[in-house]
This record gives structure tokens, sequence and C-alpha cells, in this order.
């Protein structure tokens, strides 16, 4: 699931992506071009609600490529994204 909320009034758009807690298992990280694909950098944390998530700040309208990326290197896209470009994953922060 990701989620957009606005950010402190600075006009930047909060965009938070969850997965469930155990799946996959291990440690999974949200990579894509907002971190220049830079593994760990945006690892998903466990949260009270049986979930896990990590947030980023960009800029409205922004439009983010995106994976993630679980322990032994196994790539996996996010089931609710709205688009794929080629072997990425597409979102774009209203």
């Amino acid at each position: 699931m990701i989620k957009t909320s606005r950010s402190n009034g600075s006009g930047a758009r909060r965009v938070t992506f969850v997965l469930p807690l155990d799946t996959p298992p291990g440690p999974v990280s949200v990579v894509g071009d907002f971190n220049d694909w830079q593994p760990g950098r945006h690892e998903l944390r466990k949260r009270s609600n049986g979930t896990r998530s990590a947030a980023v700040e960009v800029p409205p309208g922004a439009r983010l490529r995106f994976r993630y990326l679980a322990d032994g290197g196994r790539w996996l896209d996010d089931p609710d994204a709205p688009a794929r470009d080629g072997r990425d994953c597409l979102y774009i922060a209203d």
C-alpha cells in the first residue's frame, strides 16, 4: 500500500510505503530514484498495527520509480502501485 499526505506546510508530500509485517520475511528496503537506488537508506520499520513502513518527502507531482529489496537480494513489486515502467513501479505524489 502507498499513502500520500501533505508535509508540514512546506508543500512537500510525504509518501509512505507499507507492507505486511511478515511478507516477505526479513528486512526490506524501499529503493528508487528518490534515494539513488541505495539499499538500506529507507528500510521499512515495524509498526504497532501489524505492518512495516518507510516514508520519503518529495515535491508535489513527483514521479517516483521504485521497488522493494528484500533479504537475500530479492526484488519485489508493490501490488498497489498504479503503474509499472518496464520493471519498476511508478507512483505520482499528488
